[in-house]
């Protein structure tokens, strides 16, 4: 991956984004998408859109959701020890112990998440995974009022780690669901920068994706697109304890993953993989026989349907603080997204025969 496209990477990975309070990441990915956009605009909603003009054909557009899971601020009690409730969807189990960045309106607090130690359990206890009621926040302080001279009731929290390279291809981070994706529709643009396009390309960093697809529904009423591709992180199944007769066989390296079922219209599908094997681009094939739990499913069912495609970028250990992807399958996303744009003629056809 280019060195300049790396850090943008990064920068979006570094800004705070939970759902509802993207305005952060949402800065980021309009600051450099805007060198490769004939306009930008953003919705009372939250959501990015950037325009690419074509001449006269479809209207495309390449959604990413920028949001990501956090917290939020629930209740302090008496001796200024912070209780939260989750933006998105948490394994309770992996809260306890963690370091935590507190989005307070006077800047950022450093915390740590506590709950009672295991040499303090009795024995049921230790078979059992906390409730979310039982884990709290410690920022030092002595007393509520100290606490709430530093954070308010509804402040967002976010894990405090950061990116990290393992290999020179893969990295870890959170929040990779779905940065990798609001990166890749970006990089899009970028790489269609010069190109002679016939249809119209409108790459969308959608919000609140985590709690409801809610970004991808009012974004997709706006832009009103013929075709409308969601990229999003999709499980690898590449590491231990998962059956590929199970959950299928999706690798890190591979490639992107181009999703075949109900929620993705055949002859996107099939331009897709055209497209891939054109520019020699790896991919991958899933199978999933309804609507998914994706962008894609919102974009689809908006207004009187979208011709909607599903690309997934393979991740292991999906909604952790530990994220895993390969930099090759977010460089190879964009790029198949671009050669699926300039491949789209002025009477394209999307309607299933």
């Amino acid at each position: 991956m280019r060195e300049a496209s790396l850090d943008f990477l990064k920068s979006l990975i570094a800004a705070p984004s939970p759902s509802g309070y993207e305005q952060p990441a949402a800065r980021v990915w309009r600051d450099y998408v805007a060198p490769y956009a004939e306009r930008i605009e953003h919705d009372l909603h939250g959501n990015s859109m950037a325009f690419r003009a074509g001449q006269g054909g479809p209207r495309l557009m390449f959604a990413g959701h920028c949001d990501e899971l956090g917290f939020m601020v629930y209740n302090v009690d008496e001796k200024g020890f912070i209780y939260i409730r989750t933006i998105g969807g948490h394994d309770i189990s992996l809260i306890p112990g963690r370091r935590v960045i507190l989005l307070g309106t006077n800047g950022p607090v450093p915390g740590v998440t506590g709950k009672k130690a295991i040499h303090l359990m009795d024995a049921e206890e230790r078979k059992t995974v906390p409730k979310l009621e039982q884990i709290w926040i410690d920022i030092g302080s002595a007393s509520r009022e100290e606490t709430l001279e530093k954070i308010a009731i509804g402040d967002p929290i976010i894990y405090d780690t950061g990116y990290q390279q393992l290999t020179d291809d893969l990295a870890t981070s959170r929040a990779f669901d779905d940065k990798v994706g609001a990166f890749a529709v970006a990089e899009a643009l970028r790489l269609l920068q010069g190109k002679k396009l016939t249809a119209e390309v409108v790459s969308v960093a959608t919000v609140q994706e985590e709690i409801g697809l809610r970004g991808a529904h009012t974004s997709t009423y706006s832009v009103d697109p013929t075709v409308g591709i969601a990229v999003d992180v999709t499980h690898a199944t590449d590491y231990p304890q998962l059956s590929n007769t199970k959950y299928g066989d999706t690798r890190l390296g591979g490639g992107p993953v181009i999703l075949r079922g109900a929620n993705a219209n055949p002859i996107v599908v099939q331009r897709l993989m055209e497209a891939a094997r054109a520019e020699d681009i790896p991919f991958q094939v899933l199978a999933f026989p309804r609507g998914t739990g994706t962008d894609a499913n919102a974009i689809q069912l908006t207004r009187g349907g979208v011709a909607t495609g599903l690309i997934g970028i393979p991740l292991r250990y999906m909604h952790t603080p530990s994220e895993v992807v390969s930099l090759a399958d977010v460089e190879n996303t964009a790029r198949l997204l671009a050669a699926f744009a300039e491949r789209v003629e002025k009477d394209a056809d999307f309607r299933p025969q």
